[in-house]
């Protein structure tokens, strides 16, 4: 079937040759104009712009800003697909990965001789308002994020029909094979509940059981194998998850993605989180572009020394708001928050936090919940790690564990805690907010994104 078009093209291909391209392909192509990118080796004519029309056989769009000429051709001619018939030297890497994210982002594919980039979601399946939580990569406070996000929109967002608040559709590379509903917000479920799912054979620790446990909402599970640039998964059961969560009726669904992977469902608010640690080039280059250009908001996770120094934080500050001026962003730290109360209590804590956090995380156990950590450990995704950590004399001192809802927390971690007869106790990850976020502001943004959701729902009637 013919797909609407339009052509990247330059100067350094001889016109006749661009034109050969255009009429080889017209079986696949319905062509409909061209943007011209530059160079002018192979251009005899006098006035390109005033002859281009005749000389390729289509309108020819000009801009020296490429992506500003591209949103303009995408505005104007609603191309199904861009065709990149352009090369080195006049297109490199980092001028291609911009254009492929601007195409993307108007939800458009991009083509190249040996390269096809579809958007990450197409399908619009939510009844009900939706935001969706998406990352630039693994361990970069995701979840933490989406579940506080949900605990916020409890107090503001109201069910229909009886149905719950809110509903987070999670979906992870360990999740269920057919999505299932956690009743996090009625149940009150535990880590003796994850135990017993764990000895089933499940993977207890996965994020949709994480989202019920630690802030009490309801959660459907779904699974995802692969991820590509753009973030689409490979295969993955999110589609038929969103039908779960649609039937329970909720005044807002909460998507969250796993790793750089987006859901592949479209939701009306976007709310990136992306790592102050992490190159800035990850996050406003290549296709973390495209994930900027589509977010609503941006959560600076991680921004604090040592992971990332005052001057790092405002790069990744400058980097987002050189691709979005008008970007609302929130540096924020993560601290623990165990689920009950620890006071009093010697304690192993079992996290995924890098190994430098550790000073910053035990001074806040020990002085914000008033226990003595004994053993700090950031191994909880290293099985044999952990269970030589469960050897060591300080766990001689412990009275109890404290353990995020992550990797190998239910299977080893509980195992090896219930085992010694120690009680364990799951612990969030708390956003709080730093310089230059304003107290409070984190809140703020949620219950706005929560309006605009609600307000661009409506609009699509």
């Amino acid at each position: 079937m013919r797909r609407s078009a339009v052509a990247l093209i330059d100067g350094e291909h001889y016109p006749p040759v661009v034109v050969d391209a255009l009429r080889r392909t017209q079986d696949r192509f319905d062509w409909k104009a061209a943007l011209f990118l530059g160079g002018a080796e192979k251009i005899t004519a006098g006035d390109l712009e005033g002859e281009a029309e005749t000389l390729y056989g289509l309108p020819v769009v000009f801009d020296p800003d490429w992506a500003k000429g591209l949103a303009r051709v995408i505005a104007e001619f609603k191309p199904d697909v861009v065709v990149d018939l352009s090369d080195e030297p006049v297109l490199g890497y980092e001028q291609r990965f911009r254009l492929i994210s601007e195409s993307l982002a108007r939800d458009v594919g991009y083509v190249g001789p040996d390269f096809h980039f579809s958007p990450a979601s197409s399908a619009r399946l939510c009844t009900s308002p939706s935001l969706s939580i998406i990352g630039t990569g693994k361990r970069v406070g995701k979840t933490a994020i989406s579940g506080y996000v949900a605990r916020v929109l409890q107090e503001v967002v109201t069910g229909r029909s009886g149905g719950p608040r809110v509903v987070i559709v999670a979906m992870g590379r360990g999740g269920p094979a057919e999505p299932e509903v956690i009743d996090g917000a009625s149940v009150g479920l535990g880590i003796k509940d994850l135990l017993a799912r764990s000895r089933e054979g499940l993977h207890a620790a996965s994020d949709h059981f994480e989202d019920a446990v630690l802030s009490r909402v309801t959660t459907v599970g779904c699974r995802r194998c692969g991820g590509g640039l753009a973030g689409r998964p490979f295969i993955s059961n999110v589609a038929q998850g969103v039908g779960l969560a649609n039937s329970l009726s909720p005044g807002l669904i909460v998507l969250e993605g796993s790793g750089a992977s987006l859901p592949p469902v479209v939701s009306d608010v976007r709310l990136l989180v992306a790592g102050a640690h992490q190159p800035a080039i990850h996050l406003a280059g290549y296709l973390g572009r495209y994930r900027l250009l589509t977010a609503d908001a941006v959560v600076l996770t991680m921004a604090e020394e040592p992971m990332a120094s005052a001057d790092k934080v405002d790069e990744m500050l400058s980097a987002v708001l050189e691709v979005r001026p008008e970007m609302p962003v929130v540096p924020v730290v993560l601290r623990p928050r165990p689920m009950e109360d620890v006071a009093g209590r010697r304690v192993a804590f079992f996290s995924t936090a890098s190994g430098v956090s550790e000073s910053a995380y035990r001074e806040f156990l020990e002085a914000r919940w008033g226990c003595r950590v004994e053993l700090f450990s950031t191994d909880l995704a290293d099985r044999a790690a952990l269970r030589a950590q469960f050897a060591a004399p300080a766990m001689s001192r412990v009275d109890t564990v404290l353990t995020e809802i992550k990797a190998a927390a239910i299977d080893v971690v509980a195992e090896e805690a219930e085992t010694r007869g120690l009680p364990v106790v799951p612990v969030d990850n708390l956003p709080v907010e730093v310089e230059p976020a304003a107290s409070g502001r984190l809140e703020g943004l949620v219950k706005e994104l929560a309006g605009v959701a609600a307000a661009r729902f409506e609009s699509r009637g």
